[in-house]
């Protein structure tokens, strides 16, 4: 097992305005997001399976039409190919987890 220091990795830019600390494993990847309040995510979708845990803040998802606020200790799954986009109500701290790896975000870490 490795130990790995979130302190010690750099945030990448994987949106505007939303700043990842982005770890990999061999099955999944995981992306701890901050953003300021106002941020939006634009609709996108993609192959992973996503869960997006919401640590700090309140976060307005569209998912598939449907929009949820949702806010600390309060998850959403997001099933594979769904179509998505966010908002950024307060200042937020979130935790995606992708199922499988996301080579795009493995390769922007790399960087």
């Amino acid at each position: 097992m490795s130990l790995i220091s979130l302190h010690n990795t750099s945030a990448k830019e994987i949106a505007k305005g939303y700043f990842s600390k982005l770890i990999h494993t061999e099955h999944m990847t995981f992306s701890f997001v901050e953003v300021k309040a106002g941020n939006t995510l634009p609709e996108h979708s993609h192959p992973h399976e996503q869960v997006s845990i919401i640590q700090e803040g309140r976060f307005e998802l569209t998912l598939d039409g449907e929009k949820i606020v949702f806010e600390k200790d309060q998850l959403v799954v997001i099933p594979s190919n769904v179509k998505h986009s966010g908002h950024a109500i307060t200042d937020c701290k979130l935790l995606d987890v992708f199922y499988p790896v996301r080579d795009d975000y493995k390769q922007l870490s790399e960087k």
